[in-house]
This record gives structure tokens, C-alpha cells and sequence, in this order.
């Protein structure tokens, strides 16, 4: 028996010589479907079907026709069956998929993608940006997940994106407001808004929150305020009112008492008597503020107090900051901030609920006026239109 006979014997599969040469290596997969490629040598057709036999039997074997599909294809079909995104997230992703992923690395085979070539899209997008920028991480976040799938689904043997450190953000440090700046900012913007910039200073709430505050939320008596909801706004500028993003949103956190008659004095003056009533609305409008109204006053306030630099979402940082300053511990923090994973929050709000009320109280002790400084907001200056 010759060798040629013993090495196609030992072949899974088989190889043929073509009239032009080549080496035709053949096969078949567990569903019975046969797979060829073609070899300028016999060694190379041999190698190629060794390899693809010991993938088969440690079952990480890819139909090489499986990884044809086109990126951006394979990245909309799948955003289209994620029925558990919030809307907000979903926009997110349609974005980043539309603008940094389906323009560029989008129009690739899936079973092509490479590291090099994600390593050469990534560094591309940071070049783009600049190195404080979150839109790289994200879109890299997305582009992993969706791969992630793709691997999951037997498109490709291994997910491309190893890239260390890319999917992590690198925001600036935003700066903390002063108790000054944070009282001069609550004369400077317009009555029925100055709680809202002093529930977001001390209390530590988010903007959606904030909008979603309802008379029913506010125990005066029990000097605690109830966040449930969240409002949400899609830049088509659809309003949606529905629970915050995680278990740890849902949150109930003591008021410093210098807020409490600044709280009575905007439920009589601002807001409805029914207990669904929202605390901050535009003038003749029962429905929760707009963020373009907001963003509106806020500017004029900054700009008014010479702190244009200050964005809304910073005085919850201030209010962190704050808040630590009383010697708040990390799992006191997160319950007072919302800011933790669901597990974490349900842990520890029981045991943590006496200790927010001191944290309140010591709150309420930083909240003296700086000396020099005019008290009070200007009452007679008159509601703006929004």
C-alpha cells in the first residue's frame, strides 16, 4: 500500500487533485453538510483538514459560511429583538450603532473581524473624540456585546474585542459647587424652581427624579422624601414617567430641616393640591417640567451667578460630596445617592435608615448661609415664562 493511500486514509475527509494542480480538501460537518476549500499543495489541504476534524470533536468548530453575515446586519437585527432595553438605552445604541459602528467596521463579514481590526476601528473613534470623550467606550461596549452574541450563536469562534481597558470611560472630573454658589444659584433662578436646585444640591437627586417628584412623595412630617419614578425624554422629545433604571433608584432619604419650610412653601405655592400633583411644572401647566425649560433656567442662572461652568447633574455630585464630608460611610452613600446594584441597596437600607437621618441632620448644619452673602431670593421679581 503506497503512503498517498495510507495519508488519505487517516484523513477526515478528502483531498483531489484538480486538472489545474490544486488540492481540493473536502468534508463533511455533523449535519451532513460537506464543506470544501482548495490548497496550492496536498500538505496544506492536509493540515486544513486536521485542524477542522479537531475542532469538530472538541466542538468549537464555525461553519465557515456562518460568519458571512455583514456586521451592521447581524448588529440591527438583534437591537430590533432587545425588548428589554429602556427606551433611553435604546436610543443610545441605535445611535452609536448607526453613527460609529455600520459606517466603518459595520460593513464587515462578522467571521472577518479580527483584533487588528478592532484594535485599528477603537483607536480611530479615540482619535476622533479625544481621550476625555465616553462615546469611544460605548461604542466599543456595544460592538462587544454584539460580537458576544455572534459567539453565542456559533458565527465565530471567539469574540475579537480584547482590547484592555477600552470599554472603561474616562470623563473629566467634574467640579463641586460651593454652599455659596449652591444658595446664589437658588436666588438666581427663578422662584418656582429654587427647591428643585436645592433638593438637587442636598438631597443628591438626578434631574429625571427630581421631575418626577410628586406631592405625595414628600413627608414633611417624617422629613423624608420618596423617589419612585423617573422621567425620561427622547430627543424626538417624547416624555416617558416610569421607574428609575435600578431597584436602588427607588429610594427614601431624609431632608436636612433648614429644606423643610423652602419644601412647604413651594407645595403652597407651586403645586397642585391633588396628592399626584408634580412639583416642578411651567407656569399654567400641570404636567412635569420639560428638560429644555430646565436647561433654559439653568443657564440663565449659571450665567447670572458667574458659574457657567456648573451643569445641573454636578450638584449631585456636590450632594456626594457633602454628604461624605459628615462621615457618611460608602453603603450609607450609595443608599442616599441611589447609586449602587439592587443587591447592594436592599442589604443595606434597613440598617442604614436611623444613620440617613443623622447624615440629614449634619447636613442641615453646613446649610448656614456664608457669612457676607445676601439671604433669600428675590420675591418680588416675577415668574418667566418658559
Amino acid at each position: 500500500m503506497s503512503r498517498e493511500s495510507k495519508s488519505r486514509r487517516r484523513q477526515h475527509g478528502s483531498i483531489r487533485r484538480l486538472p489545474s494542480g490544486r488540492f481540493q480538501a473536502r468534508h463533511t460537518d455533523g449535519s451532513g453538510h460537506r464543506h470544501q476549500k482548495t490548497f496550492d499543495s496536498r500538505i496544506e489541504a492536509n493540515s486544513f483538514l486536521s485542524l477542522e476534524h479537531a475542532d469538530q470533536l472538541r466542538g468549537t468548530w464555525i461553519d465557515p459560511s456562518a460568519g458571512s453575515v455583514i456586521l451592521k446586519e447581524f448588529a440591527s437585527e438583534w437591537l430590533r429583538q432587545k425588548f428589554d432595553l429602556g427606551p433611553r438605552t435604546q436610543e443610545l445604541y441605535e445611535g452609536l450603532l448607526r453613527l460609529h459602528i455600520a459606517p466603518t467596521i459595520g460593513q464587515e463579514q462578522i467571521g472577518k473581524i479580527s483584533p487588528a481590526m478592532v484594535r485599528k476601528w477603537f483607536s480611530d473613534l479615540a482619535e476622533k473624540f479625544g481621550p476625555t470623550s465616553p462615546t469611544p467606550a460605548k461604542a466599543y461596549r456595544l460592538l462587544s456585546q454584539v460580537l458576544k452574541v455572534a459567539e453565542i450563536d456559533g458565527l465565530i469562534s471567539r469574540n475579537p474585542c480584547n482590547l484592555k481597558g477600552a470599554a472603561v470611560e474616562h470623563a473629566p472630573e467634574r467640579p463641586v459647587a460651593t454652599i455659596e454658589e449652591v444658595w446664589d444659584l437658588a436666588d438666581a433662578i427663578s422662584n418656582r424652581y429654587r427647591l428643585l436646585v436645592l433638593l438637587a444640591a442636598w438631597c443628591g437627586f438626578r434631574r429625571g427624579e427630581l421631575l418626577a417628584l410628586r406631592r405625595t412623595r414628600i413627608d414633611l412630617e417624617g422629613r423624608t422624601i420618596s423617589v419612585e419614578e423617573a422621567v425620561k425624554e427622547l430627543k424626538s422629545g417624547k416624555r416617558i414617567i416610569g421607574q428609575p433604571k435600578t431597584a436602588a433608584g427607588r429610594r427614601r432619604i431624609a431632608i436636612p430641616e433648614p429644606l423643610l419650610p423652602e419644601i412647604a412653601s413651594h407645595l403652597a405655592s407651586y403645586v397642585g393640591s391633588d396628592d399626584e400633583a408634580f412639583l416642578f411644572t411651567s407656569p399654567g401647566n400641570d404636567t412635569t417640567l420639560r428638560f429644555s425649560t430646565l436647561n433654559r433656567e439653568w443657564r440663565r442662572a449659571t450665567e447670572t451667578v458667574g458659574v457657567s461652568h456648573l451643569h445641573l447633574h454636578d450638584l449631585r455630585h456636590t450632594a456626594g460630596t457633602l454628604a461624605a464630608s459628615t462621615g457618611a460611610s460608602t453603603p450609607e452613600l450609595m443608599l442616599r445617592l441611589g447609586h449602587s446594584s439592587p443587591q447592594a441597596s436592599l442589604r443595606y437600607q434597613h440598617a442604614t435608615q436611623q444613620r440617613d437621618r443623622l447624615i440629614a441632620d449634619r447636613l442641615g448644619d453646613l446649610m448656614a448661609r456664608p457669612e457676607g452673602t445676601i439671604a433669600g431670593a428675590d420675591a418680588d421679581r416675577g415668574e418667566e415664562a418658559s
